[in-house]
C-alpha cells in the first residue's frame, strides 16, 4: 500500500516513524500541504495521513484510490466523515495518546500563574533578593492550589486525568454537566453552577455545534472575578472578543490559552496584541510531549497494520 503524510512538520523531527513505515509499502512525506496541492499529492495513495490538512467532500471525490484516512489526532473535524463513508473510505484517529501531556501542561501553567516562578527567578537574577532587608524576597505574592475549586468542562479521559491531579493538590473538583442539559448526572453539577463556584475552569470538550462559543459574554459573567479560565481543547470553544473584554475589565482573574480559533493565528489576532499580566498564551503545545507524539505515531502505525489485516481499530468511519 502507498501512503502519503500531508503535514509531516506537525510532528517533531526526532520522532521515529518506524511503526508507520513498516506497515506500508512506501510513504511520501510532505512538510505541509496547501489545499491546492492535496489532490496532486494524494491521488495515487491508498492511505492519506493528515494531522490538520482538511479533506473535504470535493477533495475526497478526486481520490478514487483512497482506502484509508489516518488522522494523527483525536479530533476529526478536518475530514468530511460523511463523504468518506459514502466513498467507502475508512477513517481512523488516535485517542488517549496525549492525556498525560495535556494534564501536565494544565498544572504547569496553573503553577506558573499562581507561583509566578519565572518572575521569581528573574527577580533573583536582577539582584533584588541580595538587596533585601529580610531573609526572603517575593517578586509577587504566591497562592496555593490547595482548597481552590476546579470546574472540569468535558469529562473524557483528559478531563478525568486533570480531576485526579487536582484532587492530589487538595482541590475541590466540580464536574460540569453539559450546557443546556435537562438533567444532571450523578456526581456532576449544572454547567452554570460549576462556572459560578469555580476558582479555575478547565475546558476539555470537543468542538461541536453545541460547544462552539461555549464561553461567551453570558458565561463569563457567571464566573468569579478571581476565576482563571484555561483552554487546552479547541479555540472555538471561547469567544475571543468576549474574553478580551472580560480580561481588560478584570471581570475574571485571568486566562491561560493553548488554542485559538485559527491556527496559526493571524498576526493581528486581538488576544495577541495585548500585554496583560492576566493572559498567558502558548502555541498549541499541550498535546505534544515527545512521549505523546511517539505514542501517536506508533498508534497510527498500528491502525494501518490492523487495517491491512482486516482488524478495525480506532475507526471513526
Amino acid at each position: 500500500m502507498r501512503a502519503v503524510f500531508l503535514d509531516r512538520n506537525t510532528i517533531n523531527q526526532d520522532i521515529s516513524f518506524h511503526a508507520i513505515e513498516q506497515a506500508v509499502d512506501n510513504i511520501s512525506y510532505f512538510a505541509t500541504t496547501s489545499d491546492e496541492k492535496i489532490v496532486t499529492r494524494a491521488k495515487f495513495a491508498d492511505i492519506v495521513i493528515t494531522n490538520k490538512v482538511e479533506l473535504s467532500a470535493a477533495v475526497i471525490a478526486q481520490l478514487p484510490k483512497l482506502k484509508l484516512i489516518c488522522i494523527t489526532a483525536t479530533g476529526t473535524n478536518n475530514v468530511d466523515l460523511q463523504a468518506a463513508k459514502q466513498a467507502n473510505i475508512q477513517v481512523c484517529n488516535v485517542a488517549g495518546y496525549s492525556t498525560a501531556s495535556v494534564t501536565q501542561y494544565v498544572f504547569a501553567m496553573l503553577l506558573e500563574f499562581y507561583q509566578q516562578t519565572a518572575l521569581q527567578l528573574h527577580d533573583v537574577r536582577q539582584g533584588h533578593w541580595q538587596q533585601s532587608s529580610v531573609f526572603c524576597h517575593f517578586a509577587r505574592p504566591v497562592e496555593e492550589l490547595a482548597d481552590k475549586s476546579m470546574a472540569i468542562v468535558g469529562y473524557g479521559a483528559i478531563g478525568q486525568s486533570v480531576a485526579q491531579v487536582a484532587k492530589a493538590f487538595g482541590m475541590r473538583v466540580l464536574i460540569c454537566e453539559r450546557r443546556g442539559a435537562t438533567s444532571v448526572r450523578p456526581g456532576r453539577v449544572p454547567f452554570e453552577q460549576g462556572l459560578k463556584e469555580a476558582d479555575i475552569i478547565s475546558l476539555h470538550s470537543p468542538l461541536t455545534p453545541q460547544t462552539e462559543n461555549l464561553i461567551d459574554q453570558q458565561t463569563l459573567a457567571l464566573m468569579k472575578r478571581s476565576a482563571i479560565l484555561i483552554n487546552t481543547a479547541r479555540g472555538q470553544l471561547v469567544n475571543s472578543a468576549a474574553l478580551l473584554t472580560a480580561l481588560r475589565s478584570k471581570r475574571i482573574g485571568g486566562a491561560i490559552l493553548d488554542v485559538l480559533e485559527q491556527e496559526p493565528p493571524p498576526a493581528d489576532h486581538p488576544l495577541l496584541q495585548q500585554s496583560m499580566d492576566n493572559l498567558m498564551i502558548t502555541a498549541h503545545i499541550a498535546w505534544g510531549s515527545r512521549a505523546a507524539q511517539q505514542r501517536l505515531i506508533n498508534a497510527t502505525g498500528a491502525n494501518i497494520n490492523n487495517y491491512s489485516r482486516g482488524i478495525l481499530t480506532n475507526r471513526v468511519v
